[in-house]
């Protein structure tokens, strides 16, 4: 699961970054902004897909990737409601769903990580006790 979520993560990163930077939606964000984020997302999306594709994916990264990922949930969200930008109705509502599926990323990364350390034992066996 840990896997599949990471490559999903990556292929809708990666989509959302090319779309921002070839067709550059009318939303109401100014356009260096979405020049950034959309370079942004498409180096994001391809280095998380590869994250996916490897045998063991690196605990520490997935968590950061977690974490990355409940920031910028959070970050959307801030974003509609402080209207940092000047986005339309359109832009606030692609800007609060994106928040929502990085969020549902999030949860099934960290759930997918759960499970791999429960299936491989990392971090049940109980520690030996001294004898001294």
């Amino acid at each position: 699961m840990l896997k599949f979520a990471l490559k999903l993560d990556g292929v809708a990163s990666f989509a959302l970054g090319l779309l921002t930077l070839l067709i550059r939606p009318e939303v109401g964000m100014p356009v260096g902004w979405q020049i950034g984020l959309g370079s942004f997302c498409v180096v994001y999306g391809a280095g998380v897909f590869f994250l996916g594709t490897r045998a063991t994916p690196d605990r520490r990264i997935v968590l950061l990737v977690i974490i990355g990922n409940l920031v910028w949930a959070a970050d959307s969200v801030l974003t509609a409601e402080l209207a940092w930008f000047p986005l339309t109705g359109i832009g606030v509502a692609l800007v609060l769903a994106q928040g929502l599926a990085v969020l549902g990323f999030a949860v099934l990364q960290f759930i997918g990580l759960r499970r791999e350390g429960s299936a491989t034992g990392r971090g049940t066996q109980p520690r030996s006790q001294s004898l001294a």
